[in-house]
């Protein structure tokens, strides 16, 4: 540490379901965290020509987060720094003074069904994942971009029209605090536009999207940065907000797509780890020197999204608690009064591996009755449709882990890093049974904790940034750990052949283990 008087960072994180703003204290070698604002946050359905769509109100966020750090400052200690996270893939398009051009639309939105293919006709599959190394997903931003384009919502440069800016959101955030316009590298990652070899923009893949099939960028891309770039002071027309010594205070740029924060705050003491990062959605993976770019990999839908100090993060994105919570929700507006406390107690005491369906099939993705999804799902299968909330609930968690344990095992094979230990961090660590089923899935040893991990990878490398704290991911992480609760989960060495049973019942096939 290179000051005796605390260090306060702020961490803005947003995620799709909620958002809060937290202060971590650092002081005596560890993080101490208060969060000084938390709020919902969801995707509001309007209705276009082209059918409903669904966009974020980006505004109410804003001011969400403005309370959040006057309030930090009032209620904690002026701010040494600041730092912004959010899921990846969304955008908006602003102006030269940062103000939006429209609306911003959501991931899972219905935009953008049918680009894979409408740009995969111009550009073969092959071709973009050796450039890009991203798992396709129908909500990739290029994929998005093209959707815009289709709808008139870019405009074509030379037409007179004003020129636009693409801010990935927590770039959009920090753009309306310091006034910087730049990319982020681990979130514009997400997008399918950056080379993962040259961590930039691909040059040469935005010139084919603009002669192929008429998507022009050029103009449209700001300048990419890496994590741990100090962007500014926050201005004093955007909010009051001064550090110690009564300076602005800066804005560092963090590992802003969310699970590239949460990875640096994986307490691991060696390099032998898979993890995963458990939310709304989970991100199971390894945390690599350099991409894997194999046409196998490539079939077997894994993304190459970079990570902090030059890493890549290898994984999967699986579906996460976010079919758990839709249950719930249509459970409640079905009249069914469940907490999770009883839920979860619910699950541990039903019939183990009776019904697990595959979570990452498209069916699951947007809103609605996942109950009745996984009916039909069961059906596909030949399997019994869970009769109570709690073999729905067991269904759910014990699919997840079955994700978990193939995508590790993909991982694995895949890229030739072995692996000792699963690290889960995120929210899914308070579900101690889909812990224990990760651990008796994967056949390894799972260290769960901490629950705040994006939160205290964004405090550290800001931290770092900011100059007020120094050393590489190693020391970073030693600081996590101090910082955490780890609980730990040991693997049952008698559910390996059951756990193969279920995935064949799934998928025909258990996920390679070498």
């Amino acid at each position: 540490m290179s000051s005796s008087q605390p260090i306060r960072i702020g961490a803005i994180d947003l995620g799709p379901s909620t958002g809060r703003v937290i202060v971590g204290t650092i002081a005596e070698g560890r993080i101490t965290l208060t969060e000084t604002r938390r709020f919902t946050n969801s995707a509001v359905p309007l209705p276009t020509r082209a059918g409903e769509r669904l966009y974020w109100d980006v505004l109410r966020l804003w001011g969400e987060i403005r309370e959040g750090l006057l309030a930090a400052v009032r209620d904690v200690g002026p701010l040494s720094a600041i730092g912004v996270d959010a899921w990846g893939v969304d955008y908006g398009l602003v102006n030269g003074n940062g103000v939006p051009a429209g609306m911003v639309s959501a991931y899972n939105s219905q935009r953008t069904t049918g680009m894979p293919e409408r740009l995969f006709s111009a550009i073969p599959a092959g071709e973009l994942y050796r450039i890009n190394g991203l798992q396709v997903q129908e909500f990739n931003t290029v994929f998005q971009l093209l959707a815009e384009k289709l709808d008139g919502g870019l405009p074509t440069p030379g037409n007179g029209l004003p020129s636009r800016t693409l801010l990935l959101l927590p770039d959009l955030i920090t753009c309306w605090l310091t006034g910087a316009m730049y990319a982020e590298v681990t979130n514009a990652s997400t997008t399918g536009l950056v080379d993962v070899r040259t961590r930039s923009w691909s040059r040469p893949l935005v010139e084919r999207l603009r002669t192929e099939l008429g998507l022009d960028l050029v103009g449209v891309l700001p300048e990419t940065i890496e994590a741990g770039t100090v962007v500014g002071p926050v201005r004093r027309d955007a909010l009051e907000v001064f550090g110690p010594d009564g300076a602005p205070t800066p804005v560092v740029a963090v590992g802003s797509r969310d699970t590239a924060s949460a990875v640096v705050a994986v307490p691991a003491t060696g390099e032998d780890f898979a993890y995963v990062s458990c939310g709304t959605w989970s991100h199971v993976g390894l945390e690599l020197e350099r991409p894997v770019l194999s046409e196998a990999s490539r079939r077997a839908n894994f993304s190459n999204e970079l990570g902090v100090d030059g890493s890549v993060r290898y994984l999967k994105n699986v579906m996460g608690l976010w079919v758990l919570n839709e249950a719930v929700r249509t459970w409640g507006r079905q009249g069914l009064d469940v907490s999770l406390t009883d839920l979860d107690a619910a699950a541990e005491s039903s019939e183990p591996l009776r019904t697990v369906v595959d979570l990452d099939d498209p069916a699951f993705l947007a809103p609605g009755d996942m109950a009745a999804r996984i009916d039909d799902a069961a059906r596909s299968t030949g399997q019994p449709r869970p009769r109570t909330v709690g073999e729905y609930a067991r269904c759910i968690n014990e699919s997840l882990a079955l994700a978990y344990r193939r995508a590790v095992r993909q991982a694995v094979a895949l890229s030739g890093k072995q692996v000792s230990v699963l690290h889960i961090v995120g929210g899914g660590v308070r579900n101690r049974l889909l812990c224990q089923l990760a651990a008796d899935a994967t056949g390894l040893r799972v260290a769960a904790g901490p629950v705040e991990a994006t939160a205290l990878g964004s405090i550290a490398i800001a931290a770092r940034g900011a100059g007020l704290i120094s050393g590489e991911l190693a020391r970073l992480r030693d600081l996590v750990r101090a910082s955490a609760e780890i609980v730990e989960y040991a693997p049952d060495p008698d559910a390996a052949e059951a756990w193969d049973a279920a995935e064949r019942r799934v998928f025909g096939e258990p996920a390679s283990q070498s």
